[in-house]
């Protein structure tokens, strides 16, 4: 049995760790050609006999882990910094895809105003959670505004 799985306290191979980067750094490069060429061959417009099942999934998906969020601030979990990073993800990918798939006119502003009030707004608080777990779990930020109960 390896020495790593023996020691729990042991780094991880620093050789695993190189690869791992390694590969994300490939895949990075290798979609530069791939968004250039989709951006050269896919169509204006597209007929899609699935898009309402493709919005209410997502929505779906952007809910539950809007309500983990949530859970996780409440119970001051450790997990709000991978909840709320994955949250911000989630809105600011709605919001994207809301803007620049509404056609001109109303619904156009209606996305716009909803990523401007509602979406970006939450992204970048969700952001902010994500960054300040430590600080929420240990109790050094009161997000509770002055009431004096502990949740924990």
């Amino acid at each position: 049995m390896s020495d790593t799985f023996a020691d729990p306290g042991k780094q991880v191979e620093p050789r695993i760790v190189r690869w791992v980067g390694i590969f994300f750094v490939a895949c990075f490069v290798g979609l530069i050609p791939w968004t250039w060429y989709l951006a050269g061959s896919l169509p204006d417009r597209q007929l899609s006999s699935h898009y309402n099942v493709a919005w209410t999934g997502f929505d779906v998906m952007l809910a539950v882990v809007l309500l983990a969020t949530g859970l996780c601030v409440l119970l001051r979990s450790p997990f709000l910094a991978v909840t709320g990073a994955a949250a911000a993800c989630f809105l600011v990918i709605d919001a994207w895809f809301d803007v620049t798939t509404a056609p001109p006119g109303r619904q156009f502003l209606e996305a716009m105003i909803m990523a401007a009030v509602a979406e970006l707004p939450l992204a970048a608080a969700c952001g902010w959670l994500s960054y300040r777990t430590e600080h929420l779990v240990q109790g050094q930020i009161n997000l509770f505004l002055g009431h004096t109960f502990r949740w924990r």
